[in-house]
């Protein structure tokens, strides 16, 4: 899953995106407004981390012209605790509201079901005949025996079980799980599908020749 972290402060901002990818997304960030719209409106995100007080423009007029375009789920950031402006930004088009300071573990349980609500998913459990995606600590079983995936192969195959009975094509792939620094240009997606297969059957994902990939609901 893909994220953009927009933040100005430097140090929470870098902590952030150590730990987002930690925990296997890639990540995107940007330190003012300006560049999270750009960055926001430019690429498809599962979820974006928003600090409310930004130069450039402020994450309320952010979201404003965010929604007229995406509707890319906002979890902000915001050091000032008030109803009043737990409101303001949830009116202006935010999904979920975190209050400086934080602990990391609850940020990533709200962007964890931030991303399934997204999907229409309620629960963090998914099942696609023996195989089962446990999304809150992301593992994978198979016949109930845990299967070691890689971050980057656990995130397509949570993908496209988010998707299962669509099709899923490379583009979509390539927008969600790569970031800015990665070269797309080459056959990762391709590598991933055959260690995922390789790992959990062969007829888990099925190719839609010159559409993309399928996981059958």
């Amino acid at each position: 899953m893909r994220l953009l972290v927009i933040e100005d402060e430097r140090d929470l901002r870098d902590m952030l995106v150590a730990a987002l990818r930690t925990e296997g997304y890639a990540v995107d960030a940007a330190a003012d407004g300006k560049d999270g719209l750009y960055k926001a409106t430019a690429w498809e995100y599962d979820a974006v981390v928003l600090d409310w007080m930004l130069p450039k423009m402020d994450g309320g007029e952010l979201l404003r012209q965010l929604r007229k375009s995406k509707q890319t789920p906002v979890l902000i950031l915001t050091a000032r605790d008030t109803l009043q402006d737990r409101v303001h930004g949830l009116d202006a088009g935010g999904d979920d509201y975190l209050v400086k300071p934080f602990e990391v573990k609850e940020l990533l349980a709200r962007l964890r079901a931030l991303i399934r609500r997204s999907a229409g998913q309620a629960v963090a459990h998914l099942e696609i005949g023996e195989i089962s995606l446990d999304t809150s600590r992301r593992l994978v079983h198979k016949a109930g025996e845990l299967v070691l995936l890689t971050a980057r192969e656990y995130s397509l195959i949570e993908l496209l079980a988010l998707h299962r009975g669509s099709v899923v094509s490379r583009t979509m792939i390539y927008d969600h799980l790569f970031d800015e620094t990665d070269d797309t240009l080459s056959n990762l997606v391709e590598v991933h599908i055959f260690n995922i297969r390789k790992k959990l059957g062969r007829e888990l994902i099925k190719t839609r020749r010159g559409q993309g990939y399928i996981v059958d609901g």
